[in-house]
């Protein structure tokens, strides 16, 4: 029996599995933050809120279907493939089923985006639609974005700081500088996520004739990246104390230090993709920690 084995998915877990549930804080967290952040200018509706976080995760999930199909159709994935994706080829998915139902969701979640347009501004509904657009060019169209050393800049932008601007926008009307600057850690973050995975992929991914990051880094020098933005997430936020942008509330996130310090250490010396699965794991954990624990900071910095 090989020490490491990959195992088919049935039923129910087979389609929550391909929904990358692990991935679903890069949308979750930017959202309650920027909501965090309206609390000092007004209080923030909870339809909004509500109607914001659902279109988001949606979004996301639609943009990892959209990956899992296109991976598929480009022979990406195989029966080995590891972690959650290769759901197609391993658990027995229909390719068409994953395509229809990811623009199933776009389209619900464009739906969404008329109730938030309606209760705010018409602008969000061209932020939304490049955010979608943005989802499908990841990994469809002739140039997927996630063959290209950009993907970790672009899922930061257009999943942490863009996510964190709008759920602001659309409470207050308007951007302030404090959003702006707060918002920088977690599209790090969220990049760092994407670089978690392409760590992990990169054997497979060189060999498909991908350029990521990662893969152009080499994998010693790419976990040295992923640790570097850990590092100036938590010194940017320091930074923002001693400024005095904010206050020392913001420090919490410093109890997210220790699962940052275990991801990196997982990735050292670990030469296959199964082998790294816990470490990814971390990441995600670290990016969920850092950014609830941020907007924790905010809301007692608020109310206390």
């Amino acid at each position: 029996m090989r020490e490491y084995e990959l195992q088919k998915n049935t039923g129910f877990k087979k389609w929550w599995q391909m929904l990358r549930p692990h991935t679903l804080s890069a949308s979750f967290v930017p959202v309650a933050l920027g909501t965090a952040l309206v609390f000092p200018v007004k209080s923030p509706s909870p339809s909004l809120f509500i109607a914001m976080m659902t279109a988001s995760m949606l979004i996301q999930i639609a943009t990892n279907l959209f990956n899992e199909y296109f991976d598929y159709k480009r022979g990406l994935d195989d029966t080995e493939s590891v972690g959650i994706g290769g759901s197609i080829v391993r658990d027995g998915i229909h390719p068409k089923t994953v395509l229809h139902l990811a623009f199933s969701l776009c389209f619900a979640a464009m739906l969404i985006g008329v109730y938030i347009c309606v209760n705010s501004s018409w602008w969000i509904a061209l932020a939304g639609s490049i955010c979608m657009l943005t989802g499908y060019l990841y990994s469809g169209g002739p140039y997927p974005i996630a063959y290209t050393p950009f993907g970790e800049l672009i899922s930061g932008l257009f999943m942490g700081v863009f996510i964190i601007w709008i759920s602001f926008f659309i409470q207050t009307g308007m951007l302030t500088v404090n959003c702006i600057l707060i918002s920088i850690p977690i599209g790090i973050l969220v990049g760092g996520i994407n670089m978690a995975n392409n760590i992990r992929d990169l054997s497979r991914d060189q060999a498909k004739g991908r350029h990521t990051l990662p893969i152009l880094l080499g994998q010693p020098r790419a976990i040295t990246m992923l640790a570097f933005l850990f590092t100036f997430s938590y010194i940017w936020i320091i930074g923002l104390m001693l400024l005095r942008v904010e206050s020392a509330w913001l420090l919490l996130v410093f109890a997210s230090l220790p699962k940052a310090i275990q991801a990196t250490k997982l990735f050292r010396n670990k030469t296959k993709a199964i082998q790294m699965m816990p470490a990814m794991k971390a990441t995600a954990q670290m990016q969920t920690l850092f950014g609830i624990l941020l907007s924790i900071g905010l809301l007692i910095d608020h109310f206390f």
